[in-house]
């Protein structure tokens, strides 16, 4: 699970409070501040990809900051909120990722196994991004707010306080979710 380092600067909300008004100064003055926690969170995804990942910690999080600026008139609540967002963007990297690999896969670069050998046949670590993230978005259909609670805890790092911030709920209603 990732999790966020507490020690980071006050100011981060205010400047990105200021962000999202529109303020270009407070974007450039936020960036170094969350440079190396946006590093930590992106390294702990690559950990969990399989070996020899095309992508580096520092590609995921170019990938995900191109994301991220593109959003407009985004009302930043605070750093927990950034930080989550970010870490989600970084997922939807890698799951776009490997959905895209998996496409080149399916035009002739598949291996050919007998049913017999398929059991030595080893899987990708990227199959757990794409089935973690369908059976995510199948729990989003049945229950927004329990796959929005899946994804702060588990992938976007949140602790039980952040989460029910983040959400305007009760920790006793994220608990019984």
């Amino acid at each position: 699970m990732i999790r966020m380092n507490e020690t980071s600067p006050p100011n981060v909300t205010q400047l990105l409070v200021a962000w999202g008004k529109g303020d270009q100064q407070a974007f450039n003055a936020l960036m170094p501040e969350v440079q190396k926690e946006l590093h930590r969170i992106a390294a702990h995804y690559m950990a969990t990809e399989r070996p020899g990942h095309e992508l580096q910690a520092t590609a995921l999080i170019n990938e995900a900051y191109l994301r991220l600026v593109d959003w407009k008139d985004i009302q930043w609540a605070d750093r927990a909120h950034f930080f989550g967002m970010a870490a989600n963007m970084m997922r939807r990297v890698l799951v776009d990722y490997a959905r895209r690999r998996d496409r080149v896969k399916r035009g002739g670069e598949v291996i050919q196994v007998s049913f017999m050998e398929v059991v030595n046949v080893p899987v990708p670590q990227s199959a757990d991004v794409l089935a973690l993230d369908d059976v995510l978005q199948r729990l989003e259909e049945i229950d927004p707010r329990k796959s929005q609670i899946v994804e702060m805890r588990f992938f976007d790092g949140l602790n039980l306080k952040e989460t029910t911030k983040t959400l305007n709920v009760s920790v006793a209603t994220i608990k019984r979710d």
